[in-house]
């Protein structure tokens, strides 16, 4: 699993931030969970980072890139979140119901998304008709990687992998954008076995 993560999110790795502009993105990020991506300002972020002004800019030049950085970065944790949930000794199907089911505590745990959903659904909505928006082609990546995979050992049935992705992506950002499910959120087991009902079609064999 930890193989195909890496050649997921290869093709989308940069230059590793340093300790400062990590400061940075942690001060966005909790600002943002906060009060909103609407609110937030390069002067704030610098405050809360305990930085100056011109170093946020130094580091992500306007207030839009920070937020990609942002986006990105929270993006790549929880993707590795994911991946270390789903255990590749596993059967295809139970690796199947920990990807979704571990996507679904990501999606109702992470503090952005939880605040996007419930009171800025319109800046999610912006960010996903950017076109090259990153953390689309990261999560896309990701999936593709374990659709691939799992077609090549005869475990998934036949299709597409990019379009398969693609709707994984779109039934996944629907979960943030209307949160209220009939889902059983609450109840470990018996959301595994509901979504291992779900999923079972997908499974060869």
């Amino acid at each position: 699993m930890s193989s195909l993560l890496e050649r997921a999110l290869a093709p989308e790795r940069g230059p590793s931030p340093d300790a400062i502009a990590e400061g940075i993105l942690d001060a966005a990020l909790h600002l943002a969970a906060a009060s909103g991506l609407r609110h937030l300002t390069m002067d704030d972020v610098a405050r809360r980072a305990r930085v100056g002004r011109m170093t946020v800019y130094r580091r992500f030049g306007t207030r839009a890139a920070l937020i990609d950085a942002l986006a990105v970065r929270e993006c790549r944790r929880c993707l590795e979140r994911i991946g270390a949930a789903i255990d590749p000794r596993a059967s295809a199907g139970e690796r199947l119901t920990a990807l979704f089911t571990t996507t679904l505590r990501v999606i109702h745990e992470h503090p952005l998304l939880g605040r996007l959903g419930r009171a800025e659904p319109e800046a999610l909505l912006h960010e996903l008709g950017r076109p090259g928006w990153g953390v689309f082609a990261l999560v896309r990546s990701f999936l593709r990687e374990l659709i691939v995979s799992g077609q090549r050992a005869g475990e998934l049935a036949e299709g597409d992998p990019e379009v398969l992705a693609e709707l994984a992506i779109r039934v996944g950002f629907s979960f943030v954008l209307i949160p209220e499910t009939a889902l059983p959120l609450a109840d470990e087991h018996a959301l595994r076995a509901a979504v291992g009902e779900l999923l079972a079609p997908l499974v060869v064999g």
